[in-house]
């Protein structure tokens, strides 16, 4: 079995279970805030990039939807959102969850290596931690394919460059939480420099060089504390290289 089909099943039995048991709620969408504050900060620097960049009415596709943890702040902005992902399954829980949007929002079974959309089809397009699920240059291409000329695209993920996330990673890959092709194409600074060739950088950041240290310091210390520590460190040295995630928006020439 392939790695896209390895992932594909994981991600359908993982919504089926949760499509079973009811076990998802209205606040699905609410998981930037439902995360502990030291993991926060990239997630809520993308709905800020939601608010800023995107227009009521506009046409906004999400590539990696899932099972909607993201979409709540597109469809809050008043646009009209296209939310795609290879597991159906996933994007049942989606319909459920937003079904007051039902007027803005559709769902499409897509893989984001060949989008089923027409050329410069949306104004905006979103990814959250989804471009390792997908050979990185043909997904950038189809991002830039179905883009509108000036259209915007706003992604959160996670940086592959600091050791120490990187051997976390491949501990997940070897307890089979994760298959091998989402590790070789974690983003790093390169794959970003080449979609900035290909667009212009409009925003970029990034977060977390000490987010490996959380699970030991919120044994002492109070969560907000630490994520305030984490950002203000993260400040002091310009983080880069050593982040954990980042938050990028580009615009296409």
């Amino acid at each position: 079995m392939i790695d896209k089909d390895i992932e594909k099943l994981r991600y359908d039995n993982r919504a089926l279970k949760l499509l079973s048991n009811g076990s998802f709620d209205k606040d699905t969408g609410l998981f930037s805030y439902s995360l502990s504050h030291p993991y926060r900060a990239p997630y809520l620097r993308y709905r800020d990039m939601h608010i800023k960049f995107i227009d009521n009415n506009d046409n906004v596709l999400e590539i990696g939807a899932g099972t909607g943890a993201h979409t709540r702040s597109l469809l809050e902005t008043g646009a009209f959102v296209v939310a795609t992902d290879i597991s159906n399954n996933s994007l049942q829980i989606i319909k459920k969850i937003y079904k007051e949007y039902s007027d803005k929002l559709s769902t499409k079974v897509a893989d984001m290596e060949s989008l089923p959309f027409n050329n410069e089809t949306f104004d905006v397009v979103c990814s959250a931690g989804s471009l390792s699920y997908g050979d990185n240059q043909v997904v950038m291409n189809e991002i830039n394919r179905v883009l509108k000329p000036n259209g915007i695209v706003i992604i959160v993920d996670s940086l592959n460059e600091n050791p120490l996330y990187i051997i976390n990673r491949w501990i997940g890959y070897y307890r089979g939480t994760r298959s091998l092709s989402t590790l070789r194409r974690m983003p790093t600074l390169k794959l970003i420099k080449e979609y900035g060739d290909k667009f212009n950088i409009k925003k970029l950041y990034f977060f977390g060089s000490l987010t490996w240290l959380s699970p030991i310091l919120t044994l002492f210390l109070k969560k907000e504390f630490v994520g305030r520590i984490f950002d203000s460190f993260d400040t002091l040295i310009n983080v880069k290289r050593s982040a954990f995630k980042f938050v990028v928006v580009f615009i296409k020439k």
